[in-house]
């Protein structure tokens, strides 16, 4: 299992008759998350006409959106669709409208607040994350070059590694390669290594 998200919140802004949109994302795995992400881009733009909202939420599969003034299916939608066509997952998009005095109608809208959710995106660096597993390795020092060795070949995410009696290794693996790494490191230590499985959880890995 898989999702794509962005990594950190960026902002981007285009302006159109003479109105001025300013699209803001931001990473959001809570509602809690999301609505405060909302509120903080609300309070910052007070004067904004509107501040139009999408956000889709793994947990609970919570997607919700808000013309927040806007003509309805203009403004929530259409930052919606586009959160959607790229795939995203927890995450979060506020739209921000300045008024210019010039009506677009109801196709303009819906050019201008997609345009403003897309460029966001493309502005944010965007993160595939994979359900995996973290364990923690203890081997003997004899036997740490072996481990380190075989490591690319499962693409595993190396999260501390500790040096006492013995070495730690703690790692991400994604879930479907858990076993086969698991078995290979039964087999090239002879058993002479300990696997705990501290966690599982969703981590991004590098393509």
């Amino acid at each position: 299992m898989k999702y794509i998200t962005v990594k950190s919140p960026v902002k981007c802004s285009f302006t159109e008759k003479r109105s001025e949109f300013i699209g803001h994302i931001c990473p959001a795995e809570t509602n809690d998350e999301a609505v405060a992400f909302i509120n903080s881009i609300k309070e910052q733009h007070r004067k904004a006409k509107h501040n139009v909202y999408a956000y889709i939420l793994q947990n609970d599969n919570i997607t919700r959106y808000s013309d927040d003034g806007e003509p309805q299916g203009t403004a929530g939608i259409p930052v919606l669709d586009v959160l959607q066509k790229n795939g995203l997952t927890d995450v979060c998009c506020v739209v921000t409208r300045y008024f210019g005095g010039i009506l677009l109608g109801g196709g303009g809208l819906v050019r201008a607040y997609s345009h403003s959710a897309a460029l966001a995106v493309e502005a944010a660096e965007i993160l595939r994350m994979y359900s995996c597993t973290t364990l923690k390795l203890t081997v003997p020092y004899d036997l740490y070059g072996k481990i380190t060795y075989i490591l690319p070949d499962y693409e595993i995410k190396v999260l501390d590694t500790g040096y006492a009696n013995d070495v730690t290794i703690t790692l991400n693996v994604k879930s479907e390669l858990e076993k086969p790494f698991t078995d290979k490191l039964t087999d090239i230590t002879f058993g002479k290594i300990i696997i705990e499985r501290a966690a599982e959880t969703f981590d991004n890995f590098p393509q």
